[in-house]
């Protein structure tokens, strides 16, 4: 049975509170998840003061506040001590701590507090100078695809494979972009000819309402899911109302282990406990009537009924 890596991604919706942010630690670890994800940025690095708001951010946060994303940002930032303190938590919680860096200056943090997985976030796929100091670390990583076509997948592996990591190491995520995601922009199937074209492990980073979706990806093979989480979605904030409540995080990964187990293997057989029903459900030939020694049978004297314990 394989072990499909679960990230819960509490991003920014810490909205810049540390004791929020530990209680988003808690909300992931009682649910099971593998890791829980926040984002490194310096603002001044990630985004122009001239830069504007996405057009999902400024309907999620209807609060008041300037459609600036710079000041958005800068009020998101997490410090190099707020990392040790979450990392320690983590810890504390028997959970992993994961973060996506958005600049170079954080990938370098991320790596100094001992952080051997990165994950690309789908805007930097195309940020030639980041992924090659992602790359040249050979270590895990995960990329996500949201906006991309295949070409630019490719083009983000090969980068980072020039740069030093070793192909075996790279994991892809299918994503869409959109918060929240309608379902007929999905597009599952996405996920497949990724991992049929370019060859390697894919997963899911959802963006979609509820937890159908993730699930879906992976019966369909995925073998990460990263979905967002909060604790309350009327909180204020960018991301917020496209994340799921700590019951609805539980009930996905608990779902999702269920589907680990039903997904089996390629072969169709009797499992042990079908052996046992074997003679119960099928049938055996059996006699319509009392016939006389010498008749000639006729496919009328005869009738199926269980067991299955005579002649099949």
């Amino acid at each position: 049975m394989k072990h499909v890596l679960i990230i819960a991604e509490a991003g920014v919706n810490h909205n810049g509170d540390m004791a929020l942010a530990k209680q988003l630690i808690d909300a992931a670890s009682e649910a099971g998840a593998d890791f829980v994800k926040f984002q490194t940025f310096k603002t001044e690095n990630l985004v122009s003061k001239k830069a504007q708001k996405a057009e999902y951010q400024k309907q999620n946060m209807k609060d008041g506040s300037d459609d600036s994303q710079f000041n958005m940002l800068k009020k998101l930032e997490l410090s190099i001590e707020n990392h040790h303190e979450l990392i320690a938590y983590c810890k504390h919680k028997n959970i992993q701590f994961l973060s996506t860096a958005f600049d170079l200056d954080s990938i370098d943090l991320l790596k100094s507090l001992g952080i051997n997985l990165f994950k690309i976030p789908s805007g930097e796929i195309t940020n030639l100078p980041y992924l090659q100091k992602i790359g040249k670390m050979n270590t895990q990583v995960i990329v996500s695809t949201g906006m991309c076509v295949m070409q630019d997948i490719e083009d983000a592996i090969n980068e980072l494979v020039r740069s030093g990591t070793n192909r075996n190491n790279i994991s892809v995520l299918h994503c869409t972009t959109d918060y929240p995601t309608a379902m007929k922009d999905v597009n599952l199937k996405a996920m497949l000819s990724i991992q049929s074209q370019l060859n390697v492990p894919v997963g899911y980073s959802d963006h979609t309402l509820g937890i159908e979706v993730p699930i879906a990806a992976v019966a369909m093979g995925a073998c990460i899911i990263e979905k967002h989480f909060t604790l309350d979605r009327s909180l204020p904030g960018p991301d917020h109302k496209a994340s799921l409540e700590p019951h609805e995080l539980a009930a996905m990964v608990k779902a999702i282990r269920n589907i680990e187990q039903a997904i089996g293997n390629e072969t169709k057989e009797p499992t042990e406990t079908e052996r046992q029903n074997i003679l119960i459900a099928r049938k055996s030939i059996h006699l319509s009537q009392s016939l006389e020694k010498g008749h000639v049978l006729t496919s009328s004297d005869l009738i199926m009924k269980r067991p299955g314990d005579g002649i099949s």
